[in-house]
């Protein structure tokens, strides 16, 4: 790819601020990820209210989303991620000054809140249908398989820093309430730093369409192929929304008794495999197709995700979990490319805020029983076998409804 920038220096720009956006959006979501939940434990709410405010965060994403996303291009793609930006800034600042769950769960609705370490909001439809219309066909997935591993690197540098800033704060003194407030602040922080980036983005960004809002949500040829997407991909978030970071952090804190400094370490190197993984997926569609690449190591790394409340001791958990992460992201980038690639150009910002907010619809769902989960201890390990067994019937569904629709770079294959 790098190649190709340098033929093209003026678009250059654009796709460094693009790649720095994600970077500083996914380390502030990694940086809150690891001691969400337990700074909402520790001031008080309980294990069912967290999840029905999980559920809540995930639902007032999906409201924000729809309507930036599908006024994004007549608009602007610029403005609306600037307005994105600011949200997220606002949600962190109320969640540092006040207890209150209503106004928690209010903030959380209206602005932009990330409880997986993973995206939320628009910001990943705009940025991606923006990186789709400035970057030829035969780079697309390559762009993505970076620009994921650019976001896996920094959600597993906030893990990190977060987990281990507030174990460091805890035994120099400070109550573990004000530690977790000082993470929140730097996600406030990471959201404003993001609103001086989108200021400079260019009229490159922006879609070639003259009359974007002539067709209903902004599609027309693709409907009922994002449609079909839609359907299978909410119901692969509903699956992963059983285990968010956040609750993933939780269950290893009540099963094995593991502080935030571990926590941190271990979702610091599970998302640096994320990100290898992502990036080795580029390659491998190469040669496979993208479809069989999502599929064919999306299924193994779910029966990973099953074994992992089986191991017996927190050490052999976390490898399993290390190897799941390994090849589970590998559909990620291929997901967003393929999306993107059986759409016409004016579609690409519909069409992938449409699927992201079904992935956000069918996320939005699944904390709140999670929560229920939790709280009884017998059931604390159902969310890892729920999540894995209905991801891997997303996986079928999605090979027999799609292997024979081919994006343009595999229509001579």
């Amino acid at each position: 790819m790098s190649g190709w920038l340098l033929k093209n220096n003026h678009l250059k720009s654009d796709i460094f601020l693009l790649f720095s956006t994600r970077v500083i959006r996914l380390f502030a979501y990694g940086f809150l990820s690891v001691v969400l939940v337990l700074y909402l434990s520790e001031i008080g709410l309980s294990d069912y209210k967290i999840g029905l405010l999980l559920s809540l965060t995930l639902l007032g994403d999906v409201a924000v989303s729809l309507w930036v996303t599908t006024n994004a291009d007549r608009i602007g793609r610029k403005r609306m991620l600037i307005f994105g930006a600011a949200l997220m800034t606002g949600a962190g600042i109320v969640f540092i000054f006040t207890k209150n769950p209503i106004i928690l769960t209010l903030a959380a609705i209206i602005g932009i809140i990330s409880p997986s370490g993973n995206e939320i909001g628009p910001f990943l439809s705009i940025e991606q249908a923006s990186l789709s219309q400035i970057l030829p066909d035969e780079k697309r997935t390559w762009a993505f398989g970076w620009y994921n591993l650019a976001g896996s690197f920094a959600t597993a540098a906030g893990a990190l820093g977060s987990g281990w800033l507030a174990e460091i704060l805890h035994q120099g003194g400070m109550p573990r309430t004000e530690a977790f407030r000082i993470i929140l602040f730097g996600y406030a922080l990471g959201g404003l730093g993001l609103m001086l980036l989108f200021f400079g983005l260019s009229s490159n960004i922006e879609t070639v369409n003259n009359n974007p809002v002539r067709y209903k949500m902004g599609l027309h040829r693709s409907r009922n192929v994002v449609i079909r997407l839609s359907a299978l991909f909410a119901v692969d978030a509903f699956a992963g929304g059983f285990v968010i970071q956040s609750i993933m952090a939780y269950w290893f804190h009540i099963r094995f008794g593991a502080d935030t400094g571990v926590l941190g370490s271990i979702f610091f190197g599970a998302n640096l495999l994320a990100g290898i993984s992502a990036l080795l997926a580029a390659r491998i569609a190469k040669h496979i197709g993208l479809i069989n690449t999502m599929v064919f190591t999306h299924i193994p790394s779910n029966v990973l995700l099953c074994m992992v409340p089986l191991m017996p001791n927190l050490e052999s958990a976390v490898i399993v979990l290390m190897l799941r992460f390994s090849i589970s992201q590998m559909d990620i980038p291929t997901r967003q490319s393929y999306t993107m690639a059986v759409v016409s150009p004016d579609e690409r910002t519909a069409a992938s805020g449409i699927t992201n907010i079904a992935r956000s619809v069918g996320a939005s769902l699944s904390p709140a029983l999670t929560g229920f989960f939790l709280a009884h201890p017998a059931l604390i390990s159902a969310p890892f076998f729920l999540a894995g067994g209905l991801k891997i019937i997303y996986d079928l569904c999605l090979f027999r409804m799609f292997q024979h629709i081919k994006p343009p770079e595999e229509k001579d294959r």
